[in-house]
């Protein structure tokens, strides 16, 4: 008999379902309402509701609550610093059925080898992975990427049954003045899906970057933003991550009326909050806790944003669709208890049936060695550009400081909070050294570096002492990747992440572990800020306003130019 034909007589009862959840209730997405009912169950499908069913395994659920698997409409599982697999088990277990991940961090550092890594992990996790193609790689040419992909290397993974579309296109100013490049990866992908990535962008140049057909943004950090774009039909995506915390400002178009256009994203969250938080049980449980109605934050995190990637067998409970269950306490604390994934109860036993993925990218920090006079920054005349970090935001501001002098050499300020901020290129390319100052860290000694710089994930370092700095830096090239904190010429904490630089080959919980010991040794350095390492990781960005830095220099963002 036909899995067609076995979902037909199981759900018109003449024969006993797989599976039936019974004594619950569904949160039914279209009324609103909670319907007491039977869930049955065949196979990967839902085949009943709203009537009574036998089935060969019958569940209680006597009290609890069902809702449809939760989606995650943009992350990059990279920054969880966890390898696909490892990702599949820390989060599945929220509820988080479905994701849709942007290999961007790791193709930008091995190029198609990551994303055929990306793609071979997906077709082995229990969890629904999805792929989008990474459409910027490198993402500017102010910086040193490890791989160039252009559109020719993207075509052979086009019809790849785990490839949505094109991911973010970040390169919003290529997309406005027609860049070639830009324009050979869109041309290739106007009958698809495009994600888009336009922080602040707006007017006629919004009106020019949406008429490429470009649906979705993930970058709005007000509620004003947000409002444009919808009307201009985009599908905001509302973020909540370890460093990007949109969630409480875009609140406000959290409603009923505007749920249909709206979708949840994480973009960048890793072990140690989804441990103390979750995933996006956390953003419905804060957003209803806040306010928000449950229908709206339920329905963002569920079918619309199935709608929105073109996963039309998802986001329901009711017949025909994706067995892709949570089962919750109540939808204010939406603690999961039981998560079925394709129909398949999500257990240890199930997550045994994987077959491994081997590593790739465990020799990609190639990174020449640096002393701390390589992070001299000689005396300018005037006032010196400044990195101001906001914290919470990936968007920094351009901030302009009178700095102290020590003969020939400008120097950290720390009663005003700056200190120096480097990149190193990694990928064995040029050898390229850049340095500048920021400010916003909290630093008082010490210096902190990483391999994880979005998005060409050169090494990036922050600190008061030059000799940390440099100390830091190299001890990044001996573990083959990862975050480092260095006090008084001293290791006092780190983090190996030798696949591509970016993830370990550890457990979750041993990273997670790990990081809690990291996140000490960089509060002992006097840091202010929740999430330091992410932080520094997304100095380097010189796609999101409004100064940054990379291997060639301090970044004036809105003028897309590097600056002395």
């Amino acid at each position: 008999m036909t899995d067609l034909a076995r979902r037909i007589d199981q759900g018109t009862g003449r024969e006993t379902a797989d599976i039936v959840l019974k004594g619950g209730r569904f949160f039914d997405l279209v009324t609103g309402e909670l319907v007491a009912s039977d869930i049955a169950i065949c196979g990967e499908t839902i085949v009943g509701t709203i009537e009574s069913y036998e089935g060969a395994e019958e569940i209680d659920i006597s009290g609890r609550i069902v809702v449809p698997g939760f989606i995650d409409t943009h992350l990059h599982i990279e920054s969880s610093l966890v390898t696909p697999h490892e990702f599949d088990r820390c989060v599945l277990p929220y509820g988080v059925t479905t994701v849709v991940c942007d290999p961007h961090e790791i193709a930008n550092v091995l190029g198609t080898e990551g994303i055929q890594f990306f793609l071979d992990s997906a077709e082995q996790t229990i969890m629904d992975i999805r792929v989008q193609l990474s459409s910027c790689v490198p993402a500017t040419h102010l910086e040193t990427s490890g791989a160039d992909l252009p559109i020719e290397r993207l075509l052979p993974f086009r019809n790849h049954p785990k490839v949505i579309g094109l991911a973010e296109f970040m390169n919003f100013p290529g997309v406005i003045h027609k860049d070639p490049t830009c324009m050979a990866k869109l041309d290739a992908f106007q009958d698809g899906h495009i994600d888009g990535h336009a922080p602040l962008l707006s007017g006629r140049d919004l009106n020019g970057y949406l008429s490429a057909r470009i649906r979705t943004d993930h970058e709005c950090t007000t509620a004003e933003e947000a409002m444009e774009k919808i009307r201009k039909g985009m599908h905001i995506l509302v973020r909540e991550g370890s460093v990007s915390k949109d969630l409480h400002a875009l609140m406000p178009i959290l409603t009923e009326r505007l749920s249909p256009y709206l979708a949840l994203c994480t973009d960048d969250r890793n072990p140690l909050d989804i441990a103390e938080q979750g995933h996006l049980d956390y953003l419905i449980r804060e957003a209803i806790r806040n306010g928000v109605a449950p229908l709206a934050v339920y329905r963002a995190a569920s079918i619309s944003a199935a709608r929105a990637f073109g996963l039309r067998d998802r986001g329901l409970v009711a017949p025909g669709w994706r067995a892709d269950l949570v089962v919750i306490d109540s939808l204010e604390s939406c603690k999961a208890e039981m998560v079925l994934a394709g129909g398949r109860r999500v257990t240890d036993a199930l997550f045994a049936t994987r077959k491994p993925v081997a590593p790739v990218g465990l020799d990609s920090v190639k990174a020449r060695i640096v002393k701390a006079a390589d992070f001299a920054v000689p005396v300018a005349e005037g006032e010196t550009s400044v990195i101001g970090v906001m914290p919470g935001k990936i968007i920094t501001e351009h901030r302009r400081c009178r700095l102290p002098t020590f003969g020939n050499q400008t120097s950290v300020d720390l009663e005003n909070d700056v200190i120096k901020v480097a990149v190193i290129e990694r990928h064995g390319k040029n050898g390229n050294h850049a340095n500048g100052f920021v400010q916003g860290f909290g630093l008082k000694k010490g210096a902190i570096a990483s391999t994880v710089g979005h998005d060409s994930h050169n090494i990036c370092v922050v600190g008061v002492s030059e000799e940390d700095m440099a100390h830091a830096a190299n001890r990044l090239t001996d573990i083959k990747g990862g975050f480092v904190v260095v006090e008084d010429g001293r290791v006092t904490g780190e983090i190996p992440l030798p696949v591509a630089g970016l993830m370990s080959l550890e457990p979750y919980e041993s990273v997670r572990d790990t990081l809690h010991h990291l996140r000490k040794a960089a509060y002992a350095l006097g840091t202010t800020l929740e999430e330091p390492f992410l932080q520094v990781a997304f100095l380097p960005l010189p796609v999101i306003p409004h100064l940054k830095i990379s291997d060639m220099g301090m970044v004036d963002v809105d003028q897309f130019k590097l600056i002395g």
